[in-house]
């Protein structure tokens, strides 16, 4: 059996198509008036004033929370660990680390975790997306959507906030990506701080463009999304009557004299089941109740929509795009460095101060990148690497996993440069193996190799390969020792003092790892 948490606005909705699913047992509400009036049109459902009492009563499997948005988390995150599956309006969470916990306790646990963003149950923008993924409507070059009325104005939240996540849930479902910038503009007119009207413009790297305009200060309803296909167009209008809900356009561009002339044609209504989104929403969540798979908008696509509205929300306060390529995936950048749009950088990376990535490099993931660090152009970074400051790593340039390098290091990569004679295609590739430390003040001059856990000492000059493991030191730097795994130098035995790790020497110069003492 189901609970429902909150009976407001929204809540309503809800109540009524689970009641009439045959599901719904208990009702959480702390409004006296709202009580009353489930009492007389719902006389069947129990009510409960404590969320206490739905997390602790075993009998309920499920719980549906429509309560204000500051709330949404704790009580997912309540209900997910009763082992509860979970059915959560939008927005699932207010920032990006609480959506994520969420998602990862539902899949830790194998629990369903589904966000109310409705209009992808709605039958029209279904039958849309199987259009677009089939190709009728070609290749699509441009979305555009208004979600405008007069009221229902909130204080809690802006425009974008409580209309914006249905259409950013269908645009990122239509492309089948991530926008590269975002820009959003907006007016605040009946409060100082909380933006009434809306724009958001997505850039994607398809060449794909999309805007949203959401409004509480328009003199109609509209609710409205179009998709410009270089085939066809196509309209889902949710204001019109179910047989105009979706038409599509078979519009054509000629070319006539160097002119392209628009060639109109008829609409083409698209008939549609008249089905209450809602319900459908519903009767979803109970399906993947009972089949125990996750539903389109589950906790990872809250959190994609999640990541967007915080983006463009960012914009709207500073007033300018944001570059979001690397702000997905928990990538940090300071505001004051710069990533080139072809630049690609991984998964919890994080780049500080006055720093410089240009096109074509590609950075790995949970690195971290000093203050004025210059990468680049098509320079290769392994994961969890650290690069300290005021270090330039140049075209030609390679970095395996897990190198570091100390502050001030510094890349060649041209053996004889000229001001005056341009050589760049005598650039002599270097490659520094996983696990290298390079020290600080170190020159390493191109066409040489860093063996893998090689220790280059602080100030050296490299002029040679190193081997892997090799400790080298001075000006030119030479071959001064043996070094651990782990960092620390190895004895005449070729034993580890600090973590007992055994090496053996091949060859007179090869040093490979055996075992542990212990």
């Amino acid at each position: 059996m189901i609970a429902l948490i909150g009976a407001g606005y929204w809540g309503k909705n809800l109540l009524r198509n689970f009641n009439k699913l045959g599901v719904l047992s208990v009702i959480c509400e702390k409004d006296p008036v709202r009580i009353r009036w489930i009492e007389e049109n719902y006389p069947g459902i129990n009510i409960t004033r404590s969320y206490s009492d739905v997390i602790n009563n075993k009998n309920i499997k499920a719980v549906v929370i429509s309560t204000p948005a500051e709330m949404h988390f704790y009580q997912a995150r309540e209900a997910l660990l009763s082992g509860k599956d979970v059915f959560v309006e939008k927005p699932l969470a207010l920032n990006i680390d609480e959506a994520q916990e969420l998602t990862e306790l539902s899949v830790k646990n194998n629990l369903i975790l589904m966000v109310g963003h409705l209009l992808q149950y709605h039958n029209a923008f279904i039958k849309l997306k199987e259009l677009v993924s089939a190709g009728e409507l070609g290749r699509v070059n441009y979305i555009y959507s208004n979600r405008l009325n007069l009221g229902k104005v909130r204080r809690e939240e802006n425009a974008l906030w409580s209309f914006a996540p249905h259409d950013i849930s269908m645009i990122l479902t239509l492309s089948g990506d991530y926008p590269d910038f975002i820009y959003a503009t907006g007016g605040n007119y009946l409060h100082r701080k909380i933006a009434d009207i809306t724009t958001t413009h997505l850039q994607f790297s398809s060449g794909l463009r999309a805007h949203i305009f959401v409004s509480w200060l328009h003199p109609y309803k509209e609710q409205k999304l179009v998709v410009v296909g270089d085939k066809k167009m196509a309209v889902f209008d949710d204001c019109l009557d179910w047989s105009e809900k979706l038409v599509l356009y078979p519009h054509e561009i000629v070319w006539k004299e160097g002119m392209p002339v628009p060639v109109k044609a008829s609409g083409e209504k698209v008939e549609l089941k008249e089905i209450e989104p809602l319900f459908n929403e519903c009767e979803t969540f109970l399906k993947c109740i009972n089949s125990r798979t996750q539903p389109v908008t589950d906790g990872a696509e809250g959190v994609k929509v999640l990541q967007i509205l915080n983006l463009a929300q960012e914009s709207l306060e500073k007033g300018y795009p944001i570059d979001i390529t690397n702000k997905i995936n928990n990538v940090f950048v300071h505001e004051s460095s710069f990533i080139d749009k072809n630049a690609s950088i991984g998964t919890g990376t994080k780049i500080w101060h006055f720093s410089h990535i240009l096109a074509g490099s590609t950075i790995g993931k949970d690195c971290n990148i000093g203050q004025n660090v210059m990468i680049g152009p098509d320079v290769s970074i392994g994961g969890r690497c650290k690069i300290q400051n005021n270090v330039s790593i140049y075209k030609g340039v390679t970095l395996s996993d897990e190198v570091f390098c100390g502050p001030s290091v510094v890349f060649t990569n041209v053996h004889n440069p000229r001001a005056h004679i341009r050589r760049m295609d005598e650039i002599r590739k270097t490659l520094v193996k996983k696990g290298a430390s390079i020290g600080a003040n170190s020159t390493i001059i191109c066409g040489v190799t860093l063996g893998e856990y090689s220790f280059i000492g602080a100030g050296a000059v490299v002029t040679k390969d190193v081997p892997d493991y090799a400790l080298f030191m001075g000006n030119p730097a030479r071959q001064t020792g043996w070094m651990c795994k782990c960092g620390a130098k190895l004895d005449e035995h070729l034993i580890c003092s600090s973590c007992g790790d055994v090496y053996e020497l091949l060859d007179g110069d090869r040093l490979i790892f055996t075992k542990k003492t212990s």
